[in-house]
């Protein structure tokens, strides 16, 4: 596999993780979704504008940006989310976009080719941080701009995940890298980035159009197919119905909706 330094989480996005989100495309886009609108008008799109789209997944907004601009790219480690993405671009007639796959911390970008560079919570899982957003930096032309949400916390399915127990603490190249300004600024700063912002955003999520069905989705999430790995099935039926117990306050007619907390981080090149 090219350009691939990150090799943990690579192993992760080409095995389970990966398929998961690639199986569940749709799912997992209704879960993120609710944020499209905020970051599109953060990272401020123009119809002459070349786009880079970071842990791009299933591409869904690298597909929304190329609508926008005259071209657009998605890099990510996975390997069946990509090809999610690029069939997805054909079903749509999307003939201005192109996926790769690689590690943006080392990926081989030609140097200032792209007006904006953005993510939709791909960008938390950096081995090196710092390397990684100097490696983007170096792919916007000066004066690009840099627009990307990340976790600031788990929002209302930290009281989901709590009914699994001792949930597992966030690693510096975890989910909640990028959830404290003071991270940010000096990530993006020691990177060669200007005019850091970094704003609090919430959006519902969409877990599923039921209890039963937001209780399968989690239960088949990575994260906590991992944690209960070694876990007798007995157990896991229990924790199932506590998943359901707790999914239960947040389920209206017609879906299941948890509110997500997020940083909008725009910066300059």
């Amino acid at each position: 596999m090219p350009n691939i330094l990150n090799t943990h989480q690579a192993e992760a996005w080409n095995g389970y993780e990966g398929s998961h989100w690639a199986d569940n495309q749709a799912r997992y886009d209704a879960v993120n979704s609710g944020f499209n609108d905020m970051l599109r008008t953060a990272a401020g799109i123009g119809p002459h504008h070349r786009v880079l789209d970071v842990g791009c997944g299933n591409g869904q907004v690298t597909r929304l940006a190329a609508r926008r601009a005259a071209h657009a790219t998605g890099v990510d480690l996975s390997g069946p989310m990509l090809a999610r993405a690029r069939a997805s671009a054909v079903e749509e007639g999307l003939g201005n976009v192109v996926f790769e796959q690689g590690d943006a911390q080392v990926f081989p970008f030609p140097p200032h080719t792209f007006d904006v560079a953005l993510s939709r919570f791909g960008i938390m899982f950096f081995a090196d941080p710092v390397a990684a957003f100097s490696n983007i930096r170096s792919a916007l032309r000066p004066g690009g701009r840099l627009a990307f949400l990340s976790m600031r916390d788990f929002g209302h399915l930290a009281n989901v995940l709590a009914a699994l127990g001792d949930w597992p603490a966030s690693s510096d190249s975890g989910p909640l890298s990028l959830s404290d300004p003071a991270v940010i600024d000096r990530v993006l700063i020691g990177a060669g980035f200007t005019d850091v912002e970094a704003e609090a955003v919430e959006a519902d999520q969409v877990w599923g159009r039921d209890v039963a069905d937001a209780t399968d989705f989690i239960m088949g999430w990575g994260p906590v197919k991992f944690a209960l790995r070694d876990v007798p099935p007995s157990t896991v039926d229990e924790l199932r119905g506590a998943v359901a117990e707790a999914l239960t306050p947040y389920a209206d007619a017609d879906a299941v909706r948890l509110r997500g907390t997020a940083r909008l981080v725009t910066a300059t090149a």
